[in-house]
């Protein structure tokens, strides 16, 4: 029988990252392709002892339904977390936890747009953002990504359509391209946002994840005192397959969020919640995430070097301070597309830049994940995929 699906349905597809990532299941791959964390460095053990500590304190209360607002211990860990890290002031009734920071642009989606509303992304965007959005039957107005942020005066002139509902932009170390909003582009940001009727939304999650460099507050809070929406999550500090995340925001646009969640899922998993409370409690979370940068940061020295090494000189890429990405741009008459089907042949795995635009551009590039391979993977990968490149780019 024909099912008469949504028109949305017709406007969004499966992730191709996800698809990219069914390839790479083969063992023999070394694969660069996932956004994915290093698992050798979840907090197991801890997580475990957090787990039965619970069970053992409050167990019936820990397997009950809870608030949408969030288990308030948590919401008050993360609030006290702003204030010593990032020299923000925010409350805890302006934090709401949900099923990861994908959950938040699920929401903001529901609660904003409309069909063919404007959206502002980066170029290169995030790709879960633009399927996300996509979903809602968002117009996308994208803004190029410069070496320290984004280009202001594209950003001016996209703020000046109509209609433009929300800007979405990674600030640190973003998804694809590894770049970082500095100070300055962060100012200019949030003095183009000021007293406009589109919101600000600040997605963070790879910000503690800083090897070099000289950290900045969010533009949410540290620039910008209104009219923004700050996400967070633990997936990258802690374990992604806890799916917990956050958005800090007050008044109506908390209101409407909330409601917003009561028709998804009602709330975030109260034992999730209370398991990650117990853990971040019990342990010093700054010593864990002081494991993971040094292991990144040595992986991410490994790739550079690697690439500088390998690479033909045709090739660029960007050279991250932190997070888990790098970005490498191809001569413009090279398809990234068409090198991946080289690439899976020689046993290598990345993901072409493409699906990180909107307007079907970026051919020409491709992204690097650096935390999920050790370092003798990553010089192996690397060297294979130079060695490909030099016969691809020979050919064209």
């Amino acid at each position: 029988m024909p099912v008469k699906f949504a028109d949305r349905m017709s406007t969004v597809h499966r992730s191709f990252i996800r698809e990219i990532l069914k390839v790479t299941q083969d063992s023999s791959i070394i694969s660069f392709a996932g956004g994915l964390p290093n698992p050798e460095l979840f907090p197991v053990a801890e997580l475990e002892a957090a787990a039965v500590g619970v069970l053992q304190d409050s167990g019936p209360q820990s397997l009950q339904y809870s608030t949408t607002e969030g288990f308030l211990p948590l919401r008050e860990y993360i609030a006290a977390r702003y204030k010593e890290k990032k020299g923000i002031d925010v409350s805890p009734d302006e934090i709401i936890i949900t099923s990861g920071s994908q959950q938040c642009l699920d929401l903001l989606g529901k609660v904003l747009l409309n069909a063919g509303d404007n959206v502002i992304i980066e170029r290169p965007g995030y790709l879960g953002a633009i399927q996300s959005f996509s979903m809602f039957q968002a117009n996308f107005i994208t803004v190029n990504l410069e070496a320290d942020g984004p280009n202001l005066k594209e950003l001016e002139a996209a703020l000046d359509n109509e209609n433009v509902k929300m800007f979405y932009a990674v600030t640190n170390f973003q998804n694809p391209s590894g770049l970082t909003y500095s100070a300055e582009k962060r100012a200019g940001v949030a003095k183009l946002m000021k007293g406009r009727d589109t919101l600000f939304i600040e997605d963070d999650p790879y910000g503690e994840l800083r090897f070099m460099g000289e950290s900045h507050p969010p533009v949410v809070r540290g620039y910008l005192e209104e009219g923004g929406v700050l996400l967070g999550s633990f997936s990258k500090v802690a374990a992604p397959g806890f799916r917990l995340g956050w958005m800090v925001c007050g008044g109506e646009m908390r209101d409407k969020l909330i409601i917003a969640k009561q028709a998804s899922d009602l709330h975030t998993s109260t034992f999730a919640q209370q398991v990650i409370h117990r853990y971040l409690t019990d342990n010093v979370l700054d010593e864990h995430i002081e494991k993971i940068k040094e292991r990144y940061g040595r992986q991410r020295d490994v790739m550079v070097e690697s690439i500088s090494k390998y690479f033909p000189a045709e090739v660029s890429i960007t050279e991250p301070e932190g997070g888990m990405f790098l970005w490498a741009t191809l001569p413009e008459s090279l398809s990234a597309m068409d090198f991946f089907e080289e690439a899976i042949k020689n046993k290598v795995a990345f993901v072409p830049g493409r699906p990180f635009f909107v307007d079907d551009s970026g051919e020409n590039t491709f992204r690097l994940n650096f935390s999920n391979s050790d370092e003798e993977k990553i010089v192996e990968g690397i060297k294979r995929l130079g060695e490909g490149l030099k016969e691809f780019i020979a050919k064209a």
